[in-house]
């Protein structure tokens, strides 16, 4: 007897997606509730998990498909047939050298047979493929941290820069396409539904609102004492390190209230003002890049936002944020400071009306009191709609941020 699987109920308005991958290839065994496929949506990746356990029967549609909610995506053979397939695949785990990693990450690419082989790449998402032939490491050798042991992006990349030695050994695709060795290979990948999302929803706000950036820098020395004198308490208090996001978002929340425009959009001929701040923060997951919102960020202690921020990070990376945590959301924060950015002019997430871009901690040389000395610099870009936001607006904003940041006090007294 087989039963259906289904696409499931996606969220509000969303009536389709796109098959990232099959977790589950035909006769692997499944259990009940086991993930068997990942579909991308325009703002997350969504796995579907298996309503009966027994052996995975056939796909119903291929990697890359565009499937309607409701519509059949698998089989599932349960019955004497699953007791007799769910034994095949158990020379291949044992054969795989990932194998003992499901005593410690539980279910997860070691598990699934020729999952976590290099001779079955195809078991693995199309970005961790593409870093595995890149940096020539065998996945099976690679312990995954993504959600149930899967092998993400950066797990592929840290294997790769731990040993430096043995990759160009193991990587003999050079030999067996001529055509590389010359240096002007070329791989055609079709767009995630994710980054289609990204570049349509981009090119709209850049298309539709009248942005415009401007810039300020900060003196990052009375927080970085701050955060070197207490992070260890904090830490210990909290449960989780303070970084300098807590900061930036708490202040973010005070310049808000005192310009209230730059918390407002437009919808129609109407400037919609609010009297919350829901901010999205900006984190990059395997897929992209994804904008989970802080509600009422404007309500909640530092330790509160560090908290939260952390939690995304990490399920951001796992690809389990869920897609109401992506929905609204009054101003956007985008670190790429992280990443090594000096400067950038960063694009509003409609309908919103302005953005933050924080950057690297840099020392350089500043006059203090008629004196030359050196501190701990950072760039604030803030992107904003002219529509809405006068210039005079938008540098009382960054003053007012650049002020809070650089005596921390003012936030404590909300001054």
């Amino acid at each position: 007897m087989a039963t259906e699987v289904t696409v499931p109920v996606l969220g509000e308005s969303i009536t389709e997606a796109t098959l990232g991958e099959w977790l589950k290839q035909p006769g692997d065994p499944v259990a009940v509730d086991e993930p068997i496929a990942s579909l991308e949506t325009d703002k997350v990746s969504v796995e579907v998990p298996s309503p009966v356990a027994g052996v995975m029967g056939q796909h119903a549609v291929a990697v890359g498909d565009t499937v309607q909610v409701g519509a059949m995506l698998a089989t599932i053979d349960s019955g004497d047939g699953a007791a007799a397939s769910a034994p095949a695949p158990a020379p291949a785990a044992t054969a795989t050298p990932a194998a003992p990693a499901k005593d410690e990450s539980g279910a997860g690419y070691g598990d699934q047979p020729g999952a976590g082989t290099s001779d079955s790449p195809a078991a693995l998402s199309p970005s961790v493929r593409r870093a595995v032939l890149e940096h020539g490491v065998d996945p099976g050798t690679v312990k995954g941290t993504g959600r149930d042991g899967r092998i993400t992006k950066e797990d592929v990349t840290a294997a790769a820069s731990s040993k430096p030695a043995p990759a160009p050994a193991a990587a003999p695709a050079p030999a067996a396409a001529p055509a590389a060795a010359s240096g002007r290979g070329e791989e055609r990948v079709r767009m995630t539904r994710l980054r289609q999302t990204i570049a349509k929803r981009l090119k709209e706000a850049q298309n539709t609102a009248a942005m415009l950036t401007t810039f300020n820098d900060v003196d990052m020395t009375a927080v970085i004492e701050a955060r070197a004198k207490y992070k260890d308490l904090f830490e210990k208090k909290h449960g989780v390190r303070l970084g300098f996001m807590g900061f930036f978002v708490k202040a973010a929340t005070m310049a808000l209230r005192d310009i209230p425009s730059v918390n407002a959009s437009i919808d129609g001929d109407d400037i919609v003002y609010h009297d919350y701040a829901d901010i999205s923060v900006a984190v990059s997951s395997p897929g992209g890049l994804v904008v989970p919102v802080i509600r009422d960020a404007d309500q909640m202690s530092v330790a509160t936002i560090e908290k939260t921020i952390g939690d995304f990070g990490k399920r951001a990376k796992e690809g389990a944020l869920k897609m109401d945590e992506m929905k609204g959301g009054t101003f956007t924060i985008s670190n790429g400071g992280v990443f090594g950015s000096l400067m950038s002019t960063p694009i509003i997430n409609p309908p919103q009306s302005a953005v933050l871009g924080l950057h690297r901690i840099e020392e350089r040389p500043v006059v203090v009191n008629g004196q030359i000395v050196i501190r701990p610099m950072m760039y604030l870009a803030l992107s904003y709609d002219h529509r809405l936001i006068d210039g005079r607006e938008a540098v009382t904003f960054l003053v007012a941020l650049k002020n809070a940041i650089e005596d921390p006090t003012r936030i404590l007294i909300d001054l």
